[in-house]
């Protein structure tokens, strides 16, 4: 292993809304923090929340160039903060997953000739072909979704090659459409990027290749493989495999700095610079998640990242390569009633206020005395279902339930579903299983009490802000040390731990193991009911 001494390594985050960045030193303690908001530092381009929403309501995009013209101010503001670039060995980072950028024929040789005397956006003005990328907001490919898993024999043969069923948002579906609805553009294309791997092309001054973590996104890649899938590329447009160049692990270094970054802003001639990846990985990177561990971020949507083994690709949910090991996977569920839901039943059943929610969670029983809820405020991603739905002891539905019994019958039920639908995708809970609670209601110790019980396991608690940055850098130091020998966890072991917050009470498992059995049944009910 090398020795490191003295030295930095970036993260950076081209997300929806801002491009952020992340440096840390060798012992990964953080020393600068930057950030430039699309809406509010770029008003020429006119978007709201980073995107353009178009008339459909459906079709939604970023323009390509803003993106590189608030990476110019990002580095401006560093170098006027004096951050002293000639110490960083390695930088890497993340973009916003299932975004497309489409690099007009002869880009290359502008970015391999670029003039340190000019910022980037000025001399990459002309270098697109489609001038406002796709980004994952657009859901406008149904017609290609459907073309997709009509020829390859359906939605679970989509899935058990690259890990989902066709989505709207996902990459091989937006350049399908594309290719038949601008023609011309594609015609005139000479590379297609993810903003992941279109930020290390910033860097690097050549086109760089996609990842497979993030190239699991795109409904192409054969996650078994970790190549570009034949069937799937064929299937979406001529000529892709050499617009998409090659796949490559996580942690492989694409290049060192372009010589534009070294003169303009006095870079070490010799960092490295790491192939960027998903800003979902990235923050699977950033959290430091190992096997046996699952990761609850709980926000307005709740998401659910998993490390996984022997993946079992399902219709709902998402099997990507797993950025931190070459071997392994991760999976990613993502549902859309969190929050909201839970701030409406705290104003209905506990007057408003988190603490009296808490209250009311502690004096209720585990288990609710065998009572279910099943909440769905707006139209659920997983499942497909929509409507609230109450259970008694015997799998009754109810009308109704008492205030405490409906605050602890939504918590315990939206757990109880992510356990669910987690195992549904291979995840199997442990002895060594742990998991890892982040957002705004991972201060919450009542609820978080509910998630050990749930999950027979202890939750963990870590205030990890922009932890897709954070990952960027992570990786960034990973390449650097020599990933393919070295494990990320070694990277990554003296990073401060994440506190133990819960721990599961004693008799979790006989409450719970029947509960969850019982919430699938249920579950699987409501889905068929609103389906026949």
């Amino acid at each position: 292993m090398e020795k490191v001494g003295g030295q930095y390594f970036l993260g950076f985050d081209f997300s929806t809304q801002q491009i952020k960045v992340i440096a840390i030193d060798d012992s990964l303690n953080i020393i600068h923090e930057n950030a430039v908001k699309f809406d509010t530092d770029l008003p020429e381009y006119k978007t709201s929340g980073g995107v353009h929403i178009h008339d459909d309501k459906l079709t939604v995009t970023s323009p390509t160039i803003m993106w590189v013209k608030a990476l110019d101010i990002l580095l401006d503001k560093m170098k006027c903060d004096g951050f002293d670039f000639q110490k960083v060995s390695a930088l890497s980072g993340a973009g916003q997953q299932h975004g497309s950028v489409y690099w007009r024929k002869g880009a290359e040789e502008t970015l391999k000739s670029l003039q340190a005397g000019k910022p980037l956006h000025e001399q990459l003005q002309d270098s697109f072909s489609v001038k406002d990328s796709p980004v994952w907001m657009d859901s406008s490919t149904t017609e290609q979704c459907k073309n997709l898993e009509s020829t390859l024999g359906g939605a679970q043969v989509v899935a058990d090659i690259t890990g989902s069923r066709a989505y709207e948002r996902f990459t091989g579906n937006q350049i399908a459409q594309v290719y038949q609805k601008q023609a011309e553009a594609y015609n005139n294309t000479e590379r297609i990027s993810l903003v992941s791997s279109f930020g290390a092309c910033l860097f690097s001054g050549h086109y760089t290749p996609i990842d497979d973590s993030d190239g699991s996104g795109m409904n192409l890649m054969d996650i078994h493989s970790r190549k570009w899938s034949q069937e799937c590329l064929q299937a979406s447009a001529p000529n892709l495999e050499a617009l998409l160049g090659d796949v490559v692990p996580s942690h492989t270094v694409v290049d060192t700095i372009s010589k534009y970054f070294v003169e303009r802003y006095n870079l070490n001639p010799d960092c490295k610079v790491v192939a960027f990846t998903g800003d979902n990985p990235a923050s699977v990177a950033g959290m430091r998640l190992k096997k046996g561990e699952v990761i609850i971020s709980l926000g307005t949507s709740d998401t659910l990242f998993l490390w996984l083994e022997e993946p079992k690709p399902a219709l709902e949910g998402h099997i990507f390569a797993n950025p931190c090991d070459t071997k392994e996977y991760m999976a990613l569920l993502c549902f859309k009633n969190g929050s909201l839901t839970r701030e409406r039943i705290r104003d209905k059943d506990a007057g408003g206020s988190w603490e009296k929610y808490a209250e009311v969670l502690k004096s209720t029983p585990r288990g609710n005395n065998g009572k279910i809820g099943i909440y769905f405020d707006v139209q659920e991603i997983t499942p497909s279902a929509v409507g609230c739905h109450r259970f008694n002891e015997n799998n009754q539905k109810v009308d109704g339930f008492s205030n405490a019994e409906e605050v602890r019958a939504l918590v315990e039920g939206q757990f109880i579903a992510k356990r669910v639908h987690a195992e549904n995708l291979g995840f199997n809970i442990g002895p060594t299983t742990r998991v890892l609670a982040t957002g705004g209601a991972s201060s919450n110790q009542a609820m978080l009490q509910v998630i050990s019980d749930v999950f027979n396991a202890p939750v963990y608690i870590q205030d990890v802000a922009n932890s897709a940055c954070l990952g960027g850098a992570y990786r960034a130091k990973h390449g650097y040390m020599g990933g393919e020998t070295v494990p990320f966890s070694d990277v990554v072991k003296d990073a401060p731990d994440f506190t133990c917050a819960a721990k599961p009470s004693q008799d979790a498992d006989k409450v719970y193991t029947p509960l969850v059995a019982r919430y699938k049944a249920l579950e699987e009910r409501i889905v068929k009911e609103q389906t026949t």
